[in-house]
């Protein structure tokens, strides 16, 4: 059984400019010990459904209808969408799930120390004596690598430098043992030898605790390294699926071509860099048919602009939305997809 199972998850916000739809209808299974990576450009959803997994987004927010967020641990079966009082929702709100942000200096409170906010957070949610917290939070901010624990258990984080403020936010993530880990793009802020040793610690984590870990980013090359599989979102959908290496390797979508084309090259430096052309559409302009059809160099002129891609099976596991990977389309323009 999944440990985490999202079905037909849309999410809109209602706006004075009108209702957005910031995910749509989007689906994905995460396992104990798996790593999930969710990849796209700013304003594809990723963060929207990484908040929707613990019901943090805004009071304007509307699920759909036939949204569906199970999560299955320790013998039962939650139903997020249908957590409502503040005693439900800290089940899922530390207890079982826990979030690293992005930017910890926004995360941490900056008037209270280190310490006493790893403490709170153990005594509210594993009912420990503040005695207890206190010996647990300086053990796990030793065990992701900060130097002198004891001595930084005390300190606020406008003390600590940016690698030390994500160590002490996975360790704070970490603390109440949750079985699931979201963690939203915790590496962009640092310089690439941190972010290869948080790399490295968070690989460690899932082998050790068994949890299920989804992985937010932009950066294909991140998730090379670190996920299980990985999800291609572009404007709220999920465009490509499957294990990371077919994916990287095989990429299906045109979208998933354009970032893995965007990416540096080691051992060809001369070659340019080919971003992908276009920018994202506001979500108040969503286009019909395909939503990446607007900036698709390889798109079927009357015919992705009007109707919804199918999802197809590349191989096992790896999924694409897209009419090129479509066996039925047998349009001449198709040309070649490698």
């Amino acid at each position: 059984m999944s440990l985490l199972s999202v079905k037909n998850l849309e999410v809109k916000f209602a706006t004075a400019e009108g209702e957005i739809t910031a995910v749509d209808n989007i689906s994905f299974d995460v396992n104990p010990g798996e790593v999930l990576g969710l990849v796209g450009e700013s304003g594809s959803g990723k963060s929207v459904t990484a908040r929707s997994l613990m019901k943090l987004n805004a009071d304007n927010t509307r699920y759909g209808e036939g949204s569906s967020m199970t999560l299955s641990a320790d013998g039962e079966t939650i139903n997020i969408l249908g957590l409502r009082t503040p005693r439900q929702l800290r089940k899922v709100r530390g207890d079982l799930v826990s979030m690293i942000f992005q930017e910890p200096m926004a995360s941490f409170a900056p008037a209270i120390s280190i310490g006493s906010q790893m403490v709170e957070q153990l005594m509210l949610h594993r009912k420990m004596t503040r005695s207890e917290a206190r010996e647990l939070s300086i053990d796990l901010l030793d065990k992701v690598g900060i130097s002198d624990a004891p001595k930084r258990f005390k300190q606020y984080a406008f003390e600590l430098s940016g690698g030390m403020r994500q160590r002490a936010m996975i360790a704070m993530a970490l603390s109440t043992r949750p079985r699931l880990l979201i963690a939203d793009e915790p590496t962009t802020a640092l310089d690439v030898t941190i972010q290869a040793q948080v790399l490295d610690l968070m690989k460690d984590i899932v082998a050790e605790y068994d949890m299920g870990v989804i992985f937010i980013t932009h950066d294909l090359g991140v998730i090379a390294q670190t996920a299980d599989r990985v999800a291609v979102m572009y404007l709220g959908k999920i465009v490509e699926s499957g294990p990371v290496r077919d994916v990287i390797h095989n990429p299906a979508h045109p979208y998933t071509q354009g970032l893995l084309n965007a990416l540096p090259k080691l051992e060809d430096l001369d070659a340019p860099l080919t971003p992908v052309p276009g920018d994202i559409p506001s979500p108040l302009e969503r286009p019909n048919g395909c939503v990446f059809h607007t900036r698709c160099q390889k798109a079927i002129e009357g015919k992705c602009s009007a109707m919804e891609p199918p999802q197809v099976t590349i191989r096992d596991g790896h999924v694409s939305s897209c009419f090129l990977n479509d066996p039925q389309n047998n349009d001449p323009q198709n040309g070649d997809l490698a």
